[in-house]
C-alpha cells in the first residue's frame, strides 16, 4: 500500500493532547473526573492534566558519543564523595560520617519533634567549622522566628543565612547569591514552582521540586537536606518516588512527653542504614547523647519485685533497658493488659507461656500493667525473656538481683530461643558493671568465642529455667 503525498495548500492534522485526569495527593489517575479519588479519598484533590500521547514512538534510537568515557574502577578517585563532619557526632554516626558534597538527605518526623531545632544546629557547626557558609530556607516559618530559636540555642554566626520563600526560583536565587556548601529546606512540601501543576504540597509538585533541588545539589556539590512531612501511619509524605530520588532518608522520631530523640537511618548510599543517633531535647534545643543506657534505668537502693534489665539492639547500637511490670488485683471477666513501649501481642504471648508452663504462676484472672523506662520502645523478640522475669518477680514479690541482665526470646513451647548481636548486647552490659547474663543455648562464650568482661555468662534452655537461674544469682 503506497503512500500519497498531501495535497499542495493542505495541512498536515496535528495529534491533539488528550485530556487526563490525575489526584494531587496521591497520584492515582482516573479515567475520567471525580469529585472524590476512589484511591486515597481525597475530595477535590482530582485535577486535569495534559498527555501528549504514547511514550514509545518504535523509533531506532541511534548511539553517541559520551561526554566522559568510561573508566577502570581503580582509576576513578573517590575524594570527591568524602564526606565531611556537620560538628553533630550523633548525625554523623546516623550519616556514616558526615554530609557528602552534592548529596541529598530527607528528614521526615511528626511535627514538633524537634527536625527544624536539629538542622539549625547543624547549619550553625557547618558554617563555624569554616570552608563554606550554610543556607537555611524556611517555608513555614519567618526569619524572624528563626532568628529567636537560633538566639535560643546559641546557634548565631556570620556565615549562616536565612530565608523565607515558598517559590522554587527565589530558592535558586538565593542559592546563586549566597553560595551555600550547605542548604537547608524546611519542608519541601511548602515549596512550588509555577511551571509545575497541583497545588502546593501535592504529589506533582512535591516531584518536580525535589528533582530541581537533586539536580541542582549535584551539579553545584551542594550538600542539602530536606525536611519532610509525614503521614498518621508515620510514613514520609508524598511519592514514593521522593524517597528513590535522594540519597539518604532519615527518620526522626521521638515521644513528646519525653525528652528523648532518635535518628534513624532507612536508606544511606555512603554509608550503613541500620545506624541510631540518640538526641536529648531541652530548653535551650537539642544535644548528642553519645551513652544513653543511663537513661533507660532506674537506680534502686534495694533490689524491687516486678524489674529486669536486657540489652535491646536500635540498629547496631546496644541499649541497656529496663523493663517494669506490676502485677494487679484479681479481677472478674477480661483483666485488663496494659503496656508502654512494649508489643502488647508479644506479652499476652509471654502471660500466656507464663501461665502455661510454670507451677506457682496465675495470671488469667489479674491485670498487668509493664512498661520500659525513658521513654525506649522495645518491640524486638530478644526483650522477651526479661518481660517474663519482670512479670514473674512481680508476680511471686521476689526481686532479680540488678547486676543481672537477661536476653532471649521466648517461644510458646517455654523455650529459650537465639537472638543476634548476643556479643555486642553482652559487652555493651560489662560495660556498664552488670555481672551476670541469662543468654539462650549456644550463645555463651564457648559458642561466640567472644569473652565478656567481667560478665558471668549462664545459657538457660527454657524459662523455668532461666527463673531458677535468676532466683540463685538473687540469692548469691
Amino acid at each position: 500500500m503506497s503512500t500519497r503525498p498531501a495535497p499542495r495548500g493542505a495541512t498536515a492534522r496535528v495529534r491533539e493532547p488528550r485530556p487526563a485526569y490525575q489526584c494531587d495527593a496521591c497520584g492515582h489517575q482516573p479515567p475520567k473526573w471525580v469529585g472524590r479519588c476512589p484511591e486515597c479519598g481525597e475530595w477535590g484533590a482530582v485535577v486535569e492534566s495534559t498527555l501528549t500521547g504514547p511514550t514509545v514512538s518504535g523509533r531506532v534510537v541511534s548511539s553517541r558519543a559520551p561526554a566522559e568515557p568510561a573508566r577502570p574502577i581503580a582509576t576513578v578517585s573517590a575524594a570527591p564523595a568524602r564526606a565531611r563532619p556537620t560538628g553533630v557526632s550523633e548525625l554523623d554516626r546516623v550519616l556514616g560520617g558526615g554530609l557528602v558534597p552534592g548529596a541529598v538527605v530527607l528528614l521526615a518526623g511528626e511535627p514538633g519533634v524537634g527536625k527544624s531545632t536539629l538542622l539549625l544546629d547543624v547549619a550553625q557547626q557547618w558554617a563555624a567549622g569554616g570552608g563554606s557558609p550554610s543556607l537555611v530556607v524556611s517555608g513555614e516559618e519567618s526569619v524572624s522566628q528563626v532568628r529567636l530559636r537560633a538566639e535560643r540555642m546559641g546557634a548565631l554566626h556570620d556565615q549562616l543565612y536565612l530565608a523565607a520563600e515558598n517559590d522554587l526560583s527565589a530558592v535558586l536565587g538565593h542559592l546563586d547569591a549566597v553560595k551555600p556548601g550547605l542548604l537547608v529546606l524546611d519542608s519541601v512540601q511548602t515549596i512550588s514552582t509555577p511551571g509545575t501543576d497541583g497545588v502546593s504540597g501535592g504529589v506533582t509538585q512535591v516531584r518536580a521540586v525535589t528533582a530541581a533541588l537533586v539536580a541542582v545539589a549535584k551539579e553545584r556539590g551542594i550538600a542539602t537536606v530536606l525536611v519532610g512531612h509525614v503521614t498518621k501511619d508515620g510514613q514520609v509524605a508524598g511519592p514514593r518516588v521522593l524517597e528513590h530520588l535522594v540519597d539518604v532518608v532519615l527518620h526522626f522520631e521521638g515521644d513528646k512527653h519525653s525528652s528523648l530523640r532518635m535518628v534513624r537511618g532507612v536508606k544511606n548510599r555512603f554509608g550503613t542504614a541500620d545506624e541510631v543517633g540518640c538526641f536529648e531535647m531541652h530548653e535551650g534545643g537539642i544535644s548528642g547523647l553519645p551513652d544513653p543506657s543511663g537513661l533507660f534505668l532506674t537506680r534502686y537502693s534495694e533490689p524491687v519485685p516486678g524489674t529486669c534489665v536486657t540489652v535491646a539492639m536500635e540498629g547496631r547500637r546496644a541499649l541497656v533497658t529496663e523493663v517494669q511490670a506490676l502485677i494487679g488485683a484479681t479481677v472478674a471477666g477480661s483483666p485488663r493488659r496494659t503496656v508502654s513501649g512494649l508489643d502488647s501481642a508479644r506479652l499476652a504471648m509471654v502471660l500466656a507461656v507464663l501461665q502455661r508452663r510454670t507451677e506457682r504462676l496465675t495470671l488469667h484472672d489479674k491485670e498487668v500493667f509493664a512498661a520500659t523506662v525513658g521513654g525506649i520502645r522495645v518491640v524486638e523478640p530478644a526483650a522477651d525473656l526479661a518481660v517474663a522475669l519482670a512479670v514473674a518477680s512481680g508476680g511471686l514479690n521476689l526481686a532479680i538481683a540488678p547486676t543481672l541482665v537477661a536476653i532471649g526470646e521466648v517461644g510458646l513451647t517455654g523455650e529459650v530461643r537465639r537472638v543476634g548481636a548476643v556479643p555486642r548486647r553482652l559487652a555493651e552490659a560489662a560495660r556498664l558493671g552488670f555481672r551476670y547474663a541469662l543468654v539462650p543455648s549456644g550463645c555463651g562464650p564457648e559458642a561466640t568465642g567472644v569473652a565478656p568482661g567481667n560478665v558471668r555468662v549462664m545459657e538457660v534452655t527454657d524459662v523455668r529455667s532461666a527463673l531458677q537461674s535468676a532466683a540463685r544469682v538473687s540469692v548469691e
